[in-house]
């Protein structure tokens, strides 16, 4: 059975098509209330409960500490300038700006950005589906930490993403470690009665990713696991012989390719 056929409705709706509203709806759930409360404060609980009640524990502790081994077998492997799409408290932004990139979060949260900023990395409040600085011409996109659900169109993100990239530029997705594709209606909630509002979101096991991502065009160009946590990387096609100026883009840098470690669990890398 394909993995469209397997394409499951989580909590009963199944999501598609107007993304802006969608992640306008995120953007209300994920910019106030209970995580905007749990970035300050550093700590969770953190939970996204869909309509069925399940509950999925949210990781704030790790988001709001330093940079893992897990994040920077992905950080290693990014390329030129980088937007990380969903940056949270900004730990990404803040270790890939000590390693010598230029990078760019951008988050709905105002407390994700200003927590971001207070850790010297440059952010704006900012949704994926808006207007962007460097549009066209970013070396490497990142979707950790689950957003690779943002919109609750895997289709739609993927295409928006393709835009923000330079022609052959980098996408770093992490994945769920399970084998799954589904979509929900879902709430951020702290699990003592505070919660915030509904909206889309989908999760993603690796194989369902790439399902949706080989027909619109993106190339698998590596796979592996670290610390229990899966990452993919695509390569955008070819589709125009520009090459972006560092000196005229603000989003740009010079590229760096970095190498496999020890640390990683490569499962493919073509």
């Amino acid at each position: 059975m394909s993995a469209r056929a397997r394409k499951q409705a989580w909590g009963g709706v199944a999501w598609g098509g107007a993304a802006r509203g969608a992640v306008a709806w995120g953007a209300v759930a994920w910019g106030t209330g209970p995580y905007a409360d749990a970035l300050r404060n550093g700590h969770g609980p953190l939970y996204l409960r869909r309509n069925d009640g399940w509950l999925l524990p949210l990781e704030v502790e790790r988001w709001c500490a330093g940079a893992s081994a897990a994040d920077l077998s992905a950080l290693r492997r990014c390329e030129g300038s980088v937007l990380d799409i969903g940056c949270g408290p900004g730990r990404l932004v803040a270790a890939l700006s000590a390693r010598g990139h230029r990078a760019l979060g951008i988050d709905v949260s105002e407390a994700a950005v200003a927590r971001t900023r207070h850790l010297g990395g440059p952010a704006l409040r900012r949704s994926v589906f808006d207007p962007l600085p460097g549009e066209g011409h970013w070396g490497t996109a990142l979707l950790i930490d689950g957003n690779i659900g943002i919109g609750g169109d895997p289709d739609i993100l993927l295409a928006r993403v393709g835009e923000l990239l330079a022609p052959g530029g980098l996408l770093i997705a992490e994945t769920a470690p399970v084998d799954i594709d589904e979509r929900a209606q879902v709430r951020v909630e702290d699990g003592q009665g505070a919660a915030g509002a509904l909206f889309p979101w989908a999760r993603l096991g690796t194989p369902a990713l790439l399902s949706y991502a080989r027909p619109a065009g993106w190339r698998p160009v590596g796979q592996w696991t670290c610390e229990g946590r899966p990452f993919v990387a695509l390569r955008r096609r070819r589709t125009s012989s520009h090459s972006p100026d560092p000196a005229n883009s603000a989003a740009d840098t010079s590229s760096q390719r970095a190498r496999n470690t020890s640390a990683d669990s490569p499962v493919t890398g073509s």
